[in-house]
């Protein structure tokens, strides 16, 4: 099993969300407004000339198989994003237990 967290900015939502329907995931927990800063990139704390956050989702996958639907959907999509640090992230980590 895996778990992903993606994190992206909040104006790329609609677009998060279309790529888990056709990746045919329907099932996630979601947090809106994270703040922070990743390496390299533009902070993200809602304050500021251009105030913006991120949002982050966390989704549990069983099989892998969405999961490789997922990322592959994510680098196309972040393909078309011209801002490096705007693009839409995906972190993986083993999932050992769900209780």
């Amino acid at each position: 099993m895996k778990m992903a967290f993606i994190v992206h900015n909040e104006f790329y939502k609609s677009q998060v969300m279309n790529i888990l329907q056709g990746a045919g995931i329907d099932y996630y927990t979601y947090w809106e407004q994270a703040k922070g800063k990743g390496h390299g990139t533009q902070p993200h704390l809602g304050t500021g000339g251009f105030p913006s956050t991120n949002d982050v989702m966390m989704i549990a996958f069983q099989d892998e198989a969405p999961l490789e639907k997922l990322i592959q959907a994510i680098v196309s999509a972040n393909a078309e994003i011209k801002r490096p640090e705007d693009r839409i992230r995906l972190f993986q980590l083993p999932l050992e237990r769900v209780v």
